[in-house]
């Protein structure tokens, strides 16, 4: 077994820690003080042309888009990387194009989505969302109540939808959103959920409310009423809108888990930076065997993390059925991120508890973490129901 990530691999990943180090952490304290002002968690609109301007010429966008599109199509291993780094700082910066809509729409695209949405999306011209989630259901297709119906149109049937969806992530902004409906009710998930490319501004489509939501970040709701959709808007088959849904969010959960493990990394370093200046009743904390407790367990727990998400990646990429250990990851990574920034903040005392530190962005963005793409609990129950399924 050759654990040494490939070399272009580590090149890579050394860009992306050098532009995280270089660019994004300075924007830290204009970051933190928009979001204490109340103001979200927010880029100016300088510093974001800026970053995008940066970025590009550095070659960090489209990694794992399609060659034949500008892309330089890199597998899930090389990603892993890109995303730690990016995880370890709090500016809210994303390298364009968004790894698990990207994916999804690669897989379902025909030739005139590929060209009105897929490149455009993949150059950086676009921003999208994704409407999965229901108000009462979650991301249960069982109790998924948006719903398609076929109508005549001018060329062929058209689609009308009607229903709800919540918690979708740039929603008022984004130029088009993959909307999950239901096109057979009584199928459902085994042939039943369709995927949609709805435009911003279409008729119907209406964004009711912006939430905010722990650590400045916002969702929002949103009401389809008789939202009228083009029948060549349908994204991939009609019926089959639910694998290509679990293929992003599997690409979403493994990123989270890259993260998580970010996160976790710097805050191992802030402590280890700390603790040795902190002196409390004569002793410096970097002594006291709490602290080397939770220094020695931080260690272990995210060495182990990764090795359990670069393993997830590379099986991804030869082809493996890995949505076991994908749910494996996603809970174990982000509850260990969360315990290690806690401690973080435990270690640092009332300075750990200001907004004028990341640590608190970064336990804010866990703690939605552990409820996002499938709550720890759903994940262990994946898991269990999985394994005691296999020795019945």
């Amino acid at each position: 077994m050759d654990f040494e990530v490939a070399e272009e691999h580590r090149m890579l990943k050394d860009l992306v820690a050098r532009f995280v180090r270089d660019e994004l952490l300075p924007l830290e304290a204009g970051v933190l003080a928009r979001e204490a002002e109340g103001k979200g968690l927010s880029l100016a609109e300088a510093d974001h042309a800026r970053l995008d301007k940066i970025s590009k010429e550095l070659g960090l966008w489209g990694l794992d888009a399609p060659e034949d599109i500008g892309g330089a199509d890199l597998p899930n291993v090389a990603m892993v990387g890109v995303e730690e780094e990016l995880g370890k700082t709090v500016t809210p910066y994303t390298l364009p194009p968004d790894s698990p809509n990207l994916r999804m729409l690669r897989a379902t695209v025909n030739e005139r989505q590929r060209a009105l949405y897929l490149e455009p999306y993949v150059r950086g011209e676009t921003v999208s969302a994704i409407g999965i989630s229901e108000p009462g259901a979650g991301g249960d297709p069982a109790g998924m109540t948006t719903h398609a119906e076929r109508v005549p149109g001018k060329d062929g049937d058209d689609w009308v939808i009607n229903g709800r969806k919540i918690w979708i992530s740039r929603a008022a902004d984004a130029d088009f959103t993959i909307l999950m409906a239901l096109t057979d009710r009584e199928k459902r998930a085994r042939g039943g959920i369709s995927a949609f490319l709805i435009d911003k501004g279409t008729p119907g489509f209406n964004v009711l409310r912006r939430i905010p939501m722990v650590g400045g970040a916002y969702t929002y709701e949103i009401a389809l009423e008789d939202c009228r959709v083009e029948g060549w808007k349908l994204l991939g088959t009609e019926g089959n809108g639910f694998a290509p849904m679990q293929l992003r969010l599997g690409t979403r959960r493994i990123q989270m888990a890259a993260w998580s493990v970010g996160m976790a990394q710097r805050a191992l370093d802030m402590i280890c930076e700390y603790a040795p200046q902190r002196v409390t009743f004569g002793v410096p904390l970097s002594e006291r065997q709490a602290i080397q407790w939770w220094v020695a367990e931080a260690a272990t727990k995210i060495h182990a993390t990764r090795l359990m998400v670069y393993d997830c990646a590379w099986k991804l990429d030869q082809g493996r059925d890995v949505r076991l250990e994908i749910s494996m990851i996603k809970w174990f990574a982000t509850e260990m991120a969360y315990e290690v920034v806690d401690r973080a903040m435990q270690t640092f005392g009332a300075m750990g508890m200001t907004k004028e530190m990341p640590l608190q962005l970064m336990s804010a963005k866990l703690r939605t973490m552990r409820i996002y793409d499938g709550p720890t609990e759903v994940h262990k129950w994946v898991v269990a129901r999985n394994l005691l399924g296999t020795r019945r």
